[in-house]
């Protein structure tokens, strides 16, 4: 299984380019797919003149929540558009693990719901009027980091995209992959095998995806949420240093990919 980290040194000069907070502001959106009324949260810095890159939040298999929000409102203080989309329905979160898999599984087991509900959250981000619709990208956590994939999978108009702890579903012989691909993995994810990372690997390669992979010594999964360690799951750890250096490497990726002339 290969894996690899972006140059630390470069990675901290890039963190000098973000431009200076300003004033974010935030907004309930809502739209809808599929018969289902959705609510995204959109966060940008409202001091930036003119048009910047957009960033699509896919958040875990609990639902819209406060994490998501803040991770939106984080790449709006580094100067992006970011929308925290909704794949389940206006106001449906949870605590339970149960209910959250069952809410994810029902997306999961049906690829082309799955995509369309995650494409209409790119829709609405690519549509607002601060958005530069040539310069797009999704991170997504956990269920997430899986629902960016498979935005990238099926050929969506992404400079990049880039997978948290999440699970790594096998592109189709025929994916279309044009989106730059950054998956920051857990060295110690009980949840994924290292068959399927080395599977998911080689179809990658065979389908001629631009992919890189960094894993983290000791991370477990969920290893970027601070509360992570709250809901008792046996495997499911926070790891602060997992957690900055990941968003880092996320930093120079966007830098380049969404700055690249």
């Amino acid at each position: 299984m290969r894996s690899g980290a972006l140059p630390l040194a470069v990675v901290l000069v890039v963190l000098a380019l973000a431009p200076a907070r300003g004033d974010v502001v935030t907004e309930t959106v809502g739209y809808g797919h599929a018969g289902t009324a959705l609510e995204g949260y959109l966060a940008y810095d409202e001091a930036i003149a003119g048009e910047r890159p957009g960033v699509l939040v896919v958040h875990e298999w609990w639902g819209l929540n406060a994490y998501a929000k803040r991770r939106a409102r984080q790449l709006a203080e580094m100067g992006y558009v970011a929308l925290a989309t909704d794949m389940y329905g206006a106001g449906k979160k949870t605590k339970d693990p149960t209910v959250a898999s069952n809410w994810s599984d029902h997306l999961s087991g049906d690829v082309p719901l799955w995509r369309g509900r995650a494409r209409a959250g790119l829709s609405v981000l690519r549509e607002r009027p601060r958005t530069d619709p040539e310069r797009l990208a999704a991170i997504g956590y956990c269920f997430g980091g899986s629902t960016v994939l498979q935005l990238a999978y099926a050929g969506a108009d992404l400079a990049g995209v880039v997978s948290f702890h999440g699970s790594f579903p096998t592109p189709p012989k025929e994916a279309d992959v044009n989106a730059a691909v950054l998956v920051c993995h857990g060295a110690r994810d009980p949840f994924v095998e290292d068959a399927a990372i080395d599977e998911w690997q080689k179809r990658m390669d065979a389908v001629g995806a631009d992919w890189h992979m960094t894993t983290y010594a000791r991370a477990r999964h969920s290893f970027t949420n601070p509360a992570a360690d709250d809901h008792g799951i046996d495997g499911v750890a926070y790891n602060e240093t997992a957690d900055r250096r990941s968003w880092r490497h996320m930093r120079f990726f966007f830098q380049q990919e969404l700055f690249a002339e």
